[in-house]
């Protein structure tokens, strides 16, 4: 079923489901309905598409294994904006296979990863007639704007959602051929930060040094966010911070990570960070605070001498075990305005953020997921950390109590987010057998507890 699979896959990604235009929003509400058709096509009984307050969410169930365990899948099917177009080798949603990677707008982030447990489903129920679990899916269309109504929609819903374990594919191998399974990510903190100084822009002739500027202001208040050893200086930033345990920083340098490659790979001339941890320390397991764009002031060609009236930026922090995106959030503006010179007002506004979390790995789900894998690519997994956020995670412990298991097939070089997104088209079969081999395996590691 190969060439079929990879065909229905395609039809799916034609679909231009972006999330954040509203000039897709019909392209969303379609791309669901034709998720749901297809979940309908491959023999779930129950198929819904659940409205929210902007895009839908697809949920689909079997639950024709009474007494047995209960698994929910999450994916999204929304996917990032296409900019800068120019740059794409071939169309966005033209789908096309090069060199045994599928290229195109959500290949890898999320559709092909979370079509793999949709084709795993389709193969039970075809060969065997019955799931050897009870299996739920969850694949909203708001992801890629920060999920704003999925954590109301999971407490509205959570009778339909109960499980005993989650399961999500959005998440990278460590390296290709290196399967790996995610056991902890990052959270996050978005905020923004805006100053205004007099009522209108102003002629710096006759204006400048007797006036605040809004840029300088902002630049000596961004500056103020690290000190020494490029640690973050905002004090409270580090209090609840979990230390890494000795046994991780030996499984993360037993790792196959060169970091004189990763550096020419991303054409820097050096590499940067809290000093005394490596680059996976940093990346996996250590906080960042970061300016993610920055604005104010005559930007056009030439020269325009202008005194800004405003000036604004955005920035993230990255947060690992036990920081809480609320309370970093706090301690980030009490620091701006502790430092914030006099002449300029702050607006402050939150974005919106995610919890970190870390699911231990001797956990029966996680162990089950590691024989999937072996099943799927042929040797057993490592076991990473990944510094990026998946808010639903925290959401799934929070409100269904669920442990999560999280089992990507992207590659580090799948270019999510980017120009030119791919998925390897063995790892996408390979991630089929393994998430077919999954269900038989968390039906027995939990039923064994």
């Amino acid at each position: 079923n190969e060439a079929r699979f990879l065909d229905e896959l395609v039809d799916l990604l034609r679909v231009p489901s972006i999330s954040a235009l509203s000039a897709h929003q019909a392209d969303v509400e379609r791309c669901a309905a034709h998720l749901a058709a297809h979940l309908r096509a491959i023999g779930l009984p129950r198929v819904e598409v659940w409205p929210t307050a902007r895009h839908p969410t697809v949920y689909a169930e079997w639950i024709g294994a009474p007494g047995r365990p209960t698994v929910l899948v999450y994916g999204h099917y929304d996917v990032q904006p296409v900019d800068p177009l120019g740059e794409w080798t071939s169309p966005p949603f033209e789908p096309t296979v090069r060199g045994g990677q599928l290229f195109a707008r959500g290949a890898v982030d999320d559709k092909g990863q979370l079509f793999i447990h949709v084709k795993a489903v389709e193969a039970h129920l075809r060969t065997r007639g019955a799931l050897p679990v009870n299996a739920k899916l969850l694949i909203e269309g708001e992801e890629e704007i920060g999920s704003p109504n999925l954590d109301s929609l999971i407490r509205q819903r959570q009778d339909d959602l109960a499980a005993d374990v989650a399961v999500i594919s959005d998440t990278s191998m460590f390296a290709p051929g290196l399967p790996s399974l995610t056991y902890g990510l990052r959270g996050l903190m978005y905020a923004q930060v805006e100053l205004v100084g007099a009522r209108s822009d102003l002629h710096s002739g006759s204006f400048g040094g007797a006036l605040a500027n809004p840029i300088l202001a902002l630049a000596g208040l961004l500056a103020s966010l690290h000190g020494g050893g490029s640690r973050v200086a905002v004090p409270g930033f580090y209090g609840d911070v979990r230390p890494l345990s000795d046994a991780e920083r030996r499984a993360f340098a037993a790792l196959p990570f060169d970091e004189e490659a990763f550096r020419r790979d991303l054409g820097v001339d050096a590499l940067a960070g809290e000093e005394g941890y490596s680059v996976l320390e940093r990346l996996w397991a250590r906080p960042t605070l970061d300016a993610n764009g920055i604005w104010g002031g005559f930007q056009g060609e030439g020269a325009k001498t202008v005194l800004p009236a405003r000036a604004g930026a955005k920035i993230s922090a990255r947060l690992v075990p036990d920081q809480d995106p609320e309370r970093i959030g706090d301690l980030v503006e009490a620091h701006l305005r502790a430092h914030l010179p006099p002449g300029v007002r702050m607006t402050y506004t939150r974005l919106h953020g995610g919890k970190p979390c870390l699911t231990p790995l001797n956990h029966p789900a996680v162990q089950a997921a590691a024989r999937g894998l072996e099943a799927g690519f042929g040797r057993p997994p490592v076991f990473i950390r990944e510094g990026g956020t998946i808010p639903v995670v925290a959401t799934l412990d929070e409100v269904l109590g669920l442990p999560t298991v999280l089992m990507g097939i992207g590659l580090p070089d799948g270019h999510a987010h980017a120009p030119d997104e791919r998925l390897d088209l063995g790892n996408f079969y390979g991630g089929i057998r393994s998430a077919t081999a999954l269900l038989d395996e968390l039906a027995a590691a939990l039923e064994a507890r």
